[in-house]
């Protein structure tokens, strides 16, 4: 199978996906056409406070919301799936995205948009009640947990086995706080000092190619952890500092850059025009679980996430100036990460000159769900796309590793925001009133995951629990979902864009729990088991509080 038809076919699927079904979503179930021109302001402009309530351009937004959901999970997902073959993971990315990632990411920006703001925990409590809201937070806090614990671990990881990547990343920071301040106080244009970032930008990347920055050197087996504290430091100031200072003109660059990135593999990728020398469909891998479901599982932020749907509640809708805005940055943001997955499948089926040499690559699941195996295989994909365009191999390999790192960044500190937003709501609901400080929030959603981490001597602790993540997250999604079928039901919508995939996603997170529990207990990962257990009760708990919420409002 030629990968540049797959492409063409993803392009398509999506193009039409917003033309039509978004436009329905927006028109027919959310009935947002209209609102800004008859005056309804958003809560961005009504509650404006320059830290996290702040409107802003939708060019810039759409930078910010889409580098906060495309971290690296749309890549490593796909890079772990493709043993399952190549058609099974492209099916669920297409099919997954359009109707129930894109709709996912759109609906709680909207619902939360509607109220006040606030995440989907604080939706639960105004349509469910205070218990449903609790149990919201807790499973919420516990994703986020394991996200910050881990996307460290990657980062630091990545700088290891990448070198070259270290000073563009770094001076992508620091030129994003410098334009911020510009823009923030002259009221600049962003268009000219953006264009001006990405040159330098890829200056750099050719400065690190040349002068890799090898820790190492100084630290010995210490670096991991080194870079790890390094990264959670800059988590904590970042998550504190106002949205305009770093995070939206950081994540504005990181959205040009991955813009930029894609068209650099697409335009390869038909240059080079691979044959994908994976399988189709490879039903039974040695030691992989079953198919069904977990390759909805793996596949979690290529197709539909949970954690986007935090983003959407925790940080864009306080930023969404106009609610025209809401279509193109929360469906629109989502299909732009569904194209990626779609490349980072390609990327890890055609990134190799053999069958063979694929199936060496991808021999067991454990070798090809180690986090270096998976990461790797697709840089030197995604790298030989690249490659195609005349850039050198060694570039072309940094340019890929700076795209991912990145993108892993933004999700870093994204989540470490959500975290405090998260704490602080906990503050609120328990009447403690110092957890709604953001430097206090923001020191125990670090210092929580740093915990975690150093459960192992070397900074990996987080891998412990991570097990968990990709059925945790789906059950978010699934439980958002539901949530926001009763909203609309609520006030008197159809809900069948949205039921439907609800009860898609519980079932496979459910059949995925249940899996995950008898897998733990057998191996008597007693810790494992009960956390496990207590998600899936956690699920249980507010689907009965919304099924009594139902029968309370036909009694």
């Amino acid at each position: 199978m030629n990968a540049g038809l797959i492409a063409v076919l993803s392009l398509f699927s999506f193009f039409m996906a917003y033309r039509f079904y978004a436009k329905y979503l927006s028109t027919h179930i959310f009935d947002l056409e209209g609102l800004d021109d008859k005056g309804h302001q958003t809560i961005a402009v009504s509650n404006e406070d320059g830290i996290d309530f702040v409107p802003t351009k939708k060019e810039i937004l759409i930078g910010h919301h889409f580098s906060s959901i495309a971290g690296a999970a749309p890549i490593v997902g796909p890079a772990v799936a493709a043993i399952w073959g190549w058609a099974p993971a492209v099916l669920w990315i297409i099919f997954g995205v359009i109707f129930m990632g894109a709709s996912h990411d759109f609906g709680t920006l909207v619902v939360s948009m509607k109220n006040q703001g606030g995440s989907m925990a604080k939706v639960a409590e105004t349509l469910l009640g205070k218990r449903a809201k609790t149990l919201f937070l807790v499973i919420i806090f516990f994703l986020v947990w394991m996200v910050i614990a881990v996307f460290a671990l990657v980062i630091a990881s990545l700088f290891m086995k990448f070198p070259s990547s270290v000073i563009p990343v770094n001076f992508e920071i620091i030129i994003a706080i410098i334009m911020g301040v510009v823009i923030n106080k002259k009221k600049a244009d962003l268009k000219i000092p953006s264009l001006l970032a990405q040159a330098g930008l890829f200056v750099m990347i050719y400065i690190g190619t040349l002068y890799p920055i090898d820790l190492s050197l100084y630290f010995g087996t210490n670096t991991l952890m080194v870079w790890i504290i390094f990264l959670l430091i800059y988590s904590f100031i970042a998550s504190t500092l106002p949205v305009w200072m770093l995070l939206q003109p950081r994540d504005y660059i990181n959205s040009h850059q991955l813009f930029l990135g894609l068209f650099l593999m697409i335009v390869g990728l038909f240059i080079v025009n691979p044959q994908i020398v994976a399988p189709a469909y490879n039903p039974s891998p040695s030691g992989a679980p079953p198919i069904f479901p977990f390759l909805f599982i793996t596949i979690a932020c290529g197709a539909i996430s949970g954690f986007h749907g935090l983003v959407s509640g925790g940080t864009t809708s306080k930023q969404i100036a106009k609610w025209s805005d809401a279509k193109k940055v929360g469906y629109g943001s989502m299909l732009g990460e569904g194209l990626l997955a779609i490349l980072a499948t390609l990327a890890v089926t055609t990134g190799f000159k053999t069958e063979a040499l694929w199936h060496n690559h991808y021999a067991n699941w454990n070798h090809a769900n180690g986090l270096s195996n998976k990461i790797s295989a697709f840089v030197i994909g995604a790298g030989n796309f690249v490659s195609g365009v005349g850039i050198p191999e060694n570039i072309s390999h940094t340019v890929i590793a700076v795209l991912i790192i990145s993108f892993a960044a933004t999700s870093l500190d994204t989540a470490c925001r959500i975290q405090r937003y998260i704490i602080s709501e906990l503050g609120q609901a328990t009447k403690v009133p110092a957890l709604t400080n953001r430097y206090l929030g923001s020191f125990i959603a670090v210092f929580s995951a740093f915990l975690l981490m150093i459960q192992s001597n070397s900074g990996k602790g987080g891998l412990i629990i991570w097990p968990l993540f990709g059925a945790t997250n789906q059950m978010l999604a699934g439980l958002s979902l539901v949530l926001i079928s009763f909203f609309l039901y609520k006030n008197k919508k159809k809900t069948l864009s949205y039921s439907i995939p609800a009860t898609v996603i519980i079932i496979f997170t459910s059949f995925g729990l249940y899996r995950n529990i008898t897998l733990f207990y057998e191996k008597e990962n007693y810790f494992l088991t009960i956390l496990a257990i207590t998600l899936f009760m956690a699920q249980l708990w507010v689907i009965l509080e919304i099924f009594l919420q139902l029968k309370k409002s036909k009694a």
